[in-house]
């Protein structure tokens, strides 16, 4: 079977399908690292541990980029 063939038969599948291939073909070309996930989580859950005991103060996305451009601006 062709990449056309290919195609063309996955663009006649249902969406949630078609979503699944996408996502399939998406991580096959980036492959997962676990010993960079691991560290994502590791990161992640102290985050989350930090909002939820008022130890760190979220910032909404416009503050964070208000920051980022100041930092640029200087």
């Amino acid at each position: 079977m062709n990449a056309a063939t290919l195609i063309s038969e996955a663009v006649s599948l249902p969406i949630e399908e078609r979503a699944l291939v996408v996502e399939s073909l998406l991580a096959s070309l980036n492959q997962p690292e676990s010993s960079i996930d691991s560290q994502w989580v590791t990161i992640a859950q102290k985050r989350l541990i930090a909002l939820q005991t008022s130890q760190l103060t979220p910032l909404d996305g416009e503050q964070v980029f208000t920051k980022i451009w100041q930092r640029f601006n200087k």
